[in-house]
C-alpha cells in the first residue's frame, strides 16, 4: 500500500481514521475471530464488487456470523469511503469481527454486536507496461492453518512467510504442501504448462480468489486455455511462465524463483497478453458506488 487516506467507517459512522477505536475485548483482537476483504478501486470504481461480497458472505457463513449489512448498505459504505478519500485508485480494507463480549471465552456467547470496520489506502495506478509487473519469489512450505478457504484475519503464518520472502530479497512466497502447489502467501499462483494456464483446484487449502476468477474470464479473449488442475512442485519449477493474481497486486509475472530465472527471466508472452487484457478490462469489471 502506498499510503493511508483520512476517513474510515466504523460501526455505522464515517470518522477520521486516527479517531477510530475498538475495544480490547473485541474477539477479533483476542482470537482473530473475524474475517476481512480487500477491494481494489480503480478511478473511483470498486473492482469486482459483487464477487468480493460473495466471498465475504461465504467467510461469514463459515464462521457462523450473519452478514451485518445488506448489499445495498455495503455499496453505500464503499461509495462513502471512495468519495471521502479522493476517489482515484484505492484499496478498501473491510473487517467484520464477532464483537466485544464482557469476558474472554473461547466459545462466543452470542451477546455481542459485530464490529464492522473499513478504511481506504491510496495506491498508485497500475502501469500499462507488463515489464513493470516483474517480481522475484521464493518457495516455502505451506505452514498455514487448515481452512485457508476462509478469509480470516488469523494471518500470522502469512506474515512470517511474507517476511521470509522479504529477507530473501523477494516479493512473495509461493507455497508448497506435500510437494504440490497451493498458492502464495497473499496471492493465487498460475503456472503455464504446454500452453495451458493452470492453478490448483479450489479446496480448503486455497482461498477462492476474486482476481484468480478474472483470469478464467479474460484468458479465452487472449487465446489462452485456463484450468484448475493440481500442479506438482516439479511442474512449477519447470514452467516457462509463472504469474500471480491478487486484489492488491493485480497480475504480476514471476521472473525469478528461489534465485533462479523463470523462463528467460522476463515476463513471458502469455503474461503480456493476459496483463494487457486485464489492464484494459478494469473498468468493465468495476462498479460505481454511491451513498
Amino acid at each position: 500500500m502506498a499510503g493511508g487516506a483520512d476517513i474510515a467507517w466504523l460501526d455505522g459512522a464515517f470518522l477520521p481514521l486516527a479517531q477510530a477505536r475498538i475495544s480490547p475485548l473485541d474477539r477479533g483482537f483476542l482470537f482473530a475471530d473475524a474475517v476481512y476483504e480487500v477491494l481494489p478501486v480503480y478511478e473511483g470504481r470498486v473492482y469486482r464488487l459483487e464477487q468480493h461480497l460473495d466471498r465475504l458472505e461465504r467467510s461469514l457463513r463459515e464462521i457462523r456470523l450473519p452478514p451485518p449489512l445488506t448489499r445495498e448498505a455495503w455499496r453505500s459504505v464503499f461509495g462513502g469511503l471512495v468519495a471521502r478519500n479522493g476517489r482515484g485508485d484505492l484499496l478498501i480494507y473491510l473487517q467484520v469481527s464477532r464483537g466485544a463480549e464482557p469476558e474472554r471465552s473461547h466459545v462466543p456467547r452470542g451477546i455481542a454486536a459485530p464490529t464492522v470496520f473499513a478504511f481506504a489506502s491510496k495506491v498508485p495506478p497500475p502501469l500499462a507496461d507488463p515489464d513493470s509487473r516483474a517480481i522475484a519469489c521464493v518457495t516455502s512450505a505451506d505452514i498455514r492453518w487448515g481452512r485457508c478457504d476462509i478469509k480470516s484475519t488469523a494471518l500470522l503464518a502469512n506474515v512470517l512467510l511474507k517476511w521470509r520472502a522479504q529477507d530473501a530479497g523477494a516479493v512473495e512466497a509461493v507455497l508448497l504442501r506435500d510437494d504440490m502447489l497451493t498458492e502464495g502467501s497473499s496471492s493465487s499462483v498460475h503456472v503455464l504448462l504446454d500452453g495451458v494456464l493452470l492453478t490448483p483446484p479450489q479446496s480448503s487449502a486455497v482461498l477462492p480468489g476474486t482476481t484468480r476468477d478474472v483470469l478464467f474470464e479474460i484468458a479465452p479473449r487472449c487465446g489462452i486455455e485456463c484450468r484448475q488442475e493440481a500442479v506438482p512442485e516439479a511442474a512449477l519449477r519447470g514452467s516457462g511462465e509463472v504469474l500471480l493474481a491478487s486484489a492488491g497486486g493485480g497480475l504480476r509475472s514471476v521472473v525469478a524463483l528461489d534465485g533462479r530465472p523463470v523462463g528467460d527471466g522476463r515476463p513471458g508472452p502469455a503474461f503480456r497478453r493476459l496483463y494487457r487484457c486485464w489492464w484494459e478490462s478494469r473498468r468493465e469489471f468495476s462498479t460505481e458506488c454511491s451513498e
